[in-house]
């Protein structure tokens, strides 16, 4: 009993301390010496506790930075709420599509290392996909597989216009057949390369170069930064963005001492009790995070983190590839990602364009959100969200847990909010 319990202690001091060190790497300075009225801050709190009581959302951890200091980080409600756990600034969340920027800056500090080029054909580096095929919808019902008319670059797959979807396309019975669809890996007992080996044979949603397609292109690039780096996905992203960013908590499989702190994830449902998601290991659940099989490495999808170490990432960037000394990408590079590289002829978002790995704001007006032109982000199926607003100097990262998705309008109250409390 008394070893037991000396395990125990020692356990909970670890998980105490990792916790602890994690929240000191962030000082929250006085909003006024940003441009941010606290005052108007606090409509923030107000609107998000609100949403908690309301049955609306179990918790949420927001951090707003502005001029590479923190203005405003807190968090609300729980992180599980039958053991009545409150969420905490330090809490991990499962951030789903926020790894593709991630993996799409380890694919640009490869280009600089010359590992390789964003011209470059996949095929280069995954040879299955020397020749693709895309299936055609027929007026009359059906499809008709063609050949692509030219191969898919890597630039194709950073800007999501490479034509491969998440398997639910006009060949969608093929990619059933073959157990790929949707972007959930964290069950699949096989090394990411050997799945994206055996999406190369399936039909593509589009021709490359010509629509903006979401799905796949992001794990893609995953298995080519193993290729080229001749690394694993997990070893690679450690070695060159989260050791030296410091970001301690970011992983594809999270390791046991740190469990306690995965956030619950909840379905929520107007008039009804929020109810935890299924726990069976899909992409509607709690997830094999802590207990899956730890072989695929999802870089569209797969990470864990929190809004710390998010924010240290996005402060990179934000900060044009550098931060506390330690350079992840050259200013040029980060130009290079944070510009629209969609040609006229490919619609996505009014008022919005599609660079390397993050979408962009090209129209402020024509969006109709408050931000700037020039403004990048993205978010995740569990509900997160974040964006940099360079004209602005502002930094935002919102971690919730919901799937399939929420009954609020949270990011857009968020983002409202956020704005409305510039005053400077």
């Amino acid at each position: 009993m008394t070893k037991y319990y000396s395990r125990f202690l020692l356990a909970a001091l670890a998980l105490l301390i990792a916790g602890s060190l994690s929240a000191q790497r962030i000082t929250v300075v006085n909003p006024e010496t940003i441009g941010f009225s606290s005052k108007r801050l606090e409509r923030i709190d107000a609107v998000f506790s609100n949403y908690v009581k309301e049955n609306k959302l179990a918790g949420s951890v927001i951090l707003v930075a502005r001029k590479g200091k923190v203005g405003y980080f807190k968090s609300f409600g729980y992180r599980d709420i039958a053991s009545k756990a409150a969420m905490t600034n330090d809490d991990i969340f499962r951030i789903a599509s926020q790894t593709k920027a991630i993996i799409s800056v380890g694919i640009m500090t490869l280009q600089e290392e010359g590992k390789l080029l964003i011209q470059d054909n996949v095929s280069q580096y995954i040879p299955e996909f020397k020749e693709t095929t895309v299936a055609v919808a027929k007026e009359s019902g059906g499809y008709e597989v063609v050949k692509a008319k030219r191969q898919i670059t890597i630039r194709d797959l950073l800007t999501h216009t490479s034509g491969m979807g998440y398997g639910y396309g006009a060949a969608s019975s093929e990619w059933k057949k073959a157990e790929i669809q949707g972007w959930y890996f964290a069950d699949r007992n096989e090394p990411i390369a050997e799945t994206i080996k055996r999406m190369a044979a399936l039909p593509m949603d589009a021709q490359p170069g010509t629509e903006w397609v979401y799905g796949y292109s992001i794990d893609v690039l995953g298995a080519i930064i193993e290729k080229a780096s001749g690394m694993p996905l997990d070893q690679f992203l450690q070695d060159r963005i989260f050791n030296p960013l410091g970001m301690m908590d970011t992983h594809f499989y999270l390791p046991k001492n740190k469990s306690a702190r995965l956030a619950t994830v909840y379905s929520p449902k107007e008039g009804s009790p929020l109810m935890p998601a299924p726990i069976v290991g899909t992409m509607d659940s709690q997830g094999a995070y802590v207990d899956g099989p730890r072989k695929s490495f999802s870089g569209g999808a797969g990470l864990l983190s929190t809004a710390t170490d998010y924010y240290l990432f996005l402060q990179m960037m934000a900060n044009k590839g550098e931060l506390n000394g330690k350079r992840i990408l050259s200013p040029r590079t980060v130009d290079l990602m944070t510009m629209n590289h969609l040609p006229d002829e490919v619609s996505y978002r009014p008022g919005q364009g599609f660079g390397l790995g993050f979408s962009i704001v090209l129209d402020e007006g024509k969006r109709g959100q408050p931000g700037s032109v020039g403004e990048y982000g993205w978010g995740g199926a569990y509900g997160s969200t974040y964006w940099v607003d360079p004209k602005e100097e502002l930094v935002v990262v919102y971690f919730t847990q919901v799937r399939p998705g929420s009954i609020v309008k949270d990011q857009l109250m968020l983002r409202a909010l956020i704005y409305q409390a510039l005053v400077d």
